[in-house]
């Protein structure tokens, strides 16, 4: 009879434990006063000129790149809600970005040495700031938003999906880090 109640005092007192967690939370990690988010154009500071690029002879580039990055950033911050996209003169916050880089790296190679698979990597270097106290919340450089593919097979995508992939994985990362704050 004693374990009976012994596992029944357990028991009540997992479940009572369970709803609280580990301390996860779907709410955003960001400070209340922040509402609103300006994102700046994104500007384009690829050196296409620099021959001493270890992975290739000459940068590659795709024109209106930096455009379609500030699309899709805007894009995943109202879809996400937890910051609204608005006009500079309203917002709390101001994110800016530099596009640093665009590559496409070969991964994998069949038998023939054809490359069988890249990753392309979208580079930027972003900074979030306050705009009421004119101070940087936080600023990293080097952000990578990156999609492998395949060139043939099965699996085979067009190297034009996977730069719209990698965008899309590089406006996840800079929402989420962003509002999660890590």
């Amino acid at each position: 009879m004693n374990k009976i109640k012994l596992l029944a005092v357990l028991g009540l007192a997992f479940l009572s434990l369970g709803p609280s967690g580990c301390g996860y939370t779907t709410r955003s990690m960001i400070s209340d006063k922040y509402r609103t988010i300006y994102i700046t154009p994104f500007i384009n500071k690829i050196d296409i000129t620099d021959q001493t690029y270890s992975a290739n002879k000459y940068r590659i580039y795709r024109p209106t790149l930096e455009s379609d990055v500030t699309k899709v950033v805007v894009n995943k911050y109202i879809f996400d809600g937890n910051l609204k996209p608005v006009k500079e003169d309203k917002a709390d916050l101001i994110l800016k970005g530099e596009l640093t880089d665009f590559r496409k790296d070969p991964m994998r190679y069949d038998s023939n040495t054809d490359v069988s698979e890249y990753r392309v990597n979208i580079v930027v270097n972003i900074s979030l700031w306050d705009r009421a106290e004119n101070r940087v919340v936080w600023e990293e450089n080097g952000f990578t938003g990156y999609y492998s593919y395949f060139t043939m097979g099965p699996q085979q995508t067009s190297e034009s999906s996977a730069i719209d992939q990698a965008l899309d994985d590089l406006a996840r990362r800079i929402v989420e880090r962003t509002v999660e704050q890590w």
